[in-house]
């Protein structure tokens, strides 16, 4: 049986799938819609529902099973799905929601065991303990959440899978330019997106909580590392603390995306790339994969939109 991400346009379909998102908001008739994102293990897709009824509103929330009569479309370059019908699956049907959850590719305990080799390789004594620190606070959202509620590594383990990934590029890099500070390179990586296990709700029915959304995920995390310095007896005024700030306060690279200085050392540059080499080949992944030889992938939002070809002679 097909997966949702596996349908061609105008592929009519049933399948059980999981409610990622479920958004209530008002159409320009002034009636209620559901704008739904659904899930399975080959990936997301939204759909909306119109006309929703209070009972339906209240029945169709995130994180339940339904069984979902549907077919593939296309709108404005971005996949979604009509649906036709839909129902909350029975207890005697597949209706585990941990069934239809996306996952890393690699295995929680293999990620585990490589960033814990790394945090060896951290020789400055104060980056050291509060990257151990931290990571022992909050040692299961770090291996369970997702990086993000959309765009790239939306999937259980993804905030880990992306570290990872990160510090292999990160180790390459060093080995290139001998001038760079390793170890506050690999400690800037794991904790650079650390503060999303506040920013974001879980794998399950992914959202932004209120800090997330009022303050975000790069002062919560500088937040957690005074906080880590109070109890480890750290001095923050230190210049090895203030340069590991500045990698995790910087990392966004600009101001207009969210991050509060730009960087001014090599190791927080260094760190800006990577983030944004990683954020976007994993993004085009998603989409190449599910996209034949001689055709263009669907829009990708977080690439300004853009579709990419994929060539069927190379």
């Amino acid at each position: 049986m097909k997966k949702i991400r596996e349908l061609t346009v105008d592929e009519t379909f049933e399948l059980f799938l999981l409610i990622k998102n479920a958004d209530v908001r008002m159409a320009k008739n002034g009636k209620k819609f559901i704008a739904f994102t659904f899930q399975d293990t080959s990936g997301t897709i939204d759909g909306k529902y119109w006309d929703a009824s209070e009972e339906e509103i209240s029945r169709f929330t995130a994180g339940n099973v339904i069984l979902l009569n549907g077919k593939r479309e296309v709108y404005q370059g971005n996949p979604q799905v009509k649906i036709m019908h839909m129902r909350v699956a029975r207890p005697d049907e597949p209706s585990q929601p941990t069934l239809y959850m996306e996952r890393a590719p690699l295995k929680r305990e293999d990620m585990v065991e490589e960033i814990n080799q790394i945090v060896f390789e951290i020789t400055n004594a104060h980056w050291q303990r509060i990257v151990r620190y931290l990571l022992t606070q909050y040692q299961k959202e770090f291996f369970d959440y997702p990086a993000a509620k959309r765009n790239h590594h939306a999937f259980a383990n993804g905030l880990a899978y992306h570290t990872v990934s990160m510090l292999r590029l990160g180790k390459a890099i060093c080995k290139e330019y001998n001038e760079l500070n390793a170890a506050l390179l690999y400690s800037g990586i794991i904790l650079h997106d650390l503060g999303k296990v506040k920013e974001l709700s879980g794998a399950m029915t992914t959202e932004y909580t209120l800090s997330g959304n009022l303050i975000g995920h790069l002062v919560l995390v500088d937040e957690e590392i005074t906080k880590a310095c109070i109890a480890l007896k750290i001095d923050e005024n230190d210049e090895d603390v203030i340069v590991l700030r500045h990698m995790v306060l910087a990392h966004h690279g600009l101001l207009e995306y969210g991050s509060p200085v730009r960087p001014r050392i090599m190791e927080a540059e260094v760190l800006h790339q990577i983030d944004n080499i990683d954020a976007s080949i994993q993004m085009m992944l998603g989409s190449v994969r599910q996209t034949e030889p001689g055709q263009y992938t669907d829009r990708i939002f977080g690439l300004d939109n853009r579709s990419f070809y994929v060539p069927k002679d190379i």
